[in-house]
């Protein structure tokens, strides 16, 4: 299949995914630990028929699997702060906030891999807190969202928990091939489990009793970004370049902003759009600044580096 094939079938994934945040506002009923443990187990069937048929080339021992569904456990916690986020910041832009899990991956890969980035990758950092700073609302009259700071805070703690979750479905691959639903699927173990455990204990809004139109929601969202979104862009990104892979996927966050201002008439103050544009275009940097590794190991798991 053509490069250019490939890259079609990577667009459209990240098309599908970049209506989460949009499906997660629209499903506003339900608390955020509801949302989570839902868009899981809605997700379960389809992923462990997927893996069923190709289990076969699974070839991961026990300990890759237990730490992808741990990686599940920061998946959860991930979707919550999202969720919340969302509610506060609006869904485009506590969208681009999580897309900051690149920074995340790439400090956490340095302090707990020895993996140090690139000089220049560090250098975009002043230009990357600016553009939060200023989609955060501070010091202007026409921010968007109900508490635009609450929210940037929040999505930064998803983003850091999405970076926690890569770097522990990035090591239950190392070394092990298997097919991309066979992660995910662990992965999306843990999240349902972690997700019904801590609805229970802290929500007092949390609920297992299905809702309409909640529900309906939730199954489009589980459908659309936890199970055809992720299995397409895991089949089609490890054939691209990384130039193509980084701005295939900075469309999601830029695909959300879209949809939120047609679907739900999210408009921007002017400083929101000047950070987002700081923003994206840092972490656009960043992401195409390669890196040497400490240790880059063998990943034959497919990798999904995006957030949810």
């Amino acid at each position: 299949m053509s490069t250019s094939r490939y890259r079609l079938i990577a667009a459209v994934g990240v098309a599908a995914i970049s209506f989460s945040p949009i499906l997660i506002r629209a499903a506003g009923d339900g608390s955020d630990m509801t949302i989570a443990f839902f868009r899981a187990l809605y997700a379960l069937p389809f992923l462990a028929l997927i893996y069923w048929r190709r289990r076969d080339r699974d070839e991961r021992p026990r300990r890759s699997r237990v730490l992808a569904i741990v990686s599940g456990v920061f998946l959860a916690l991930d979707l919550a702060f999202w969720h919340a986020s969302i509610r506060q910041l609006g869904a485009g832009l506590a969208t681009v906030i999580v897309y900051v899990q690149v920074v995340f991956v790439a400090l956490l890969a340095w302090l707990l891999l020895g993996e140090k980035p690139a000089r220049r990758s560090v250098a975009l950092l002043p230009l990357i807190l600016l553009g939060i700073f200023l989609i955060s609302g501070a010091g202007s009259t026409d921010a968007y969202g109900d508490n635009p700071g609450l929210g940037t805070v929040q999505a930064l703690v998803a983003g850091l928990l999405y970076a926690l979750f890569l770097l522990f479905l990035r090591e239950s691959g190392r070394g092990h091939t298997a097919p991309p639903s066979g992660p995910l699927l662990d992965a999306t173990i843990g999240t349902a489990a972690v997700a019904l455990v801590i609805g229970f204990l802290t929500e007092p809004d949390f609920s297992v009793v299905p809702s309409w139109p909640l529900h309906g929601w939730l199954l489009l969202l589980a459908l659309i970004a936890q199970v055809v979104g992720w299995l397409i862009i895991t089949r089609a990104m490890p054939h691209l370049p990384a130039l193509d892979t980084s701005m295939l996927l900075l469309g999601q966050p830029m695909l959300a902003i879209f949809w939120a201002g047609m679907i739900f008439d999210e408009s921007l103050g002017t400083g929101q759009w000047l950070g987002v544009l700081l923003v994206l275009t840092g972490l656009t940097i960043f992401s195409v600044t390669k890196a040497p590794s400490a240790d880059p190991g063998q990943h034959d798991v497919e990798e999904i580096n995006d957030p949810v």
